[in-house]
């Protein structure tokens, strides 16, 4: 899952697809309706990617956050958001019991669960496989060396234009 193109903007429900650089800003796309707008330098955007919830001891990236819903509901839909807070506070215990209950708060706990169902509705979630780094991903074969034999090239002469 790669939660680096993959945007909110604050006063825009939803998430939204980077698409391109634009004069004054960004151009991006909605996930739900496909709907391209514009995303001026004044509003506030943030990449899934950077977004992290805090806990007791460290922060949680939403990465992490999504896998563990998807191996919690093995690879189904998390609860409704539009549950109570209680429901959805309760939930959100059982992922992540040592998140800091002083600084998230129930509309930050409905924003990770709604942007999860809309990830995993459209299939954009590839879970639950593990982050491998490129050293792991594929052993480095070498490669066999081949002599190759470079012919000089050979240059035409431009002839003279007859007037």
């Amino acid at each position: 899952m790669n939660l680096k193109d993959i945007l909110a903007i604050a006063g825009y429900p939803g998430l939204f697809k980077y698409v391109s650089q634009a004069k004054n800003g960004i151009i991006v796309e909605s996930l739900i309706d496909k709907k391209r707008m514009p995303a001026y330098a004044s509003a506030k955007v943030s990449a899934l990617e950077d977004i992290a919830i805090f806990g007791v001891n460290e922060e949680v990236p939403l990465g992490k956050i999504f896998s563990k819903i998807f191996e919690k509901e093995s690879g189904g839909l998390a609860p409704d958001s539009k549950s109570s807070p209680e429901v959805l506070l309760k939930y959100f215990e059982e992922i992540l019991p040592d998140f800091d209950r002083k600084k998230v708060y129930a509309s930050d706990i409905k924003k990770v669960i709604s942007w999860y169902n809309i990830l995993h509705g459209l299939n954009m979630l590839n879970l639950p496989e593990e982050v491998k780094t490129d050293a792991e991903e594929t052993p480095v074969e070498p490669v066999e060396e081949k002599e190759v034999e470079v012919k000089p090239k050979t240059v035409r002469k431009a002839k003279p234009k007859a007037d």
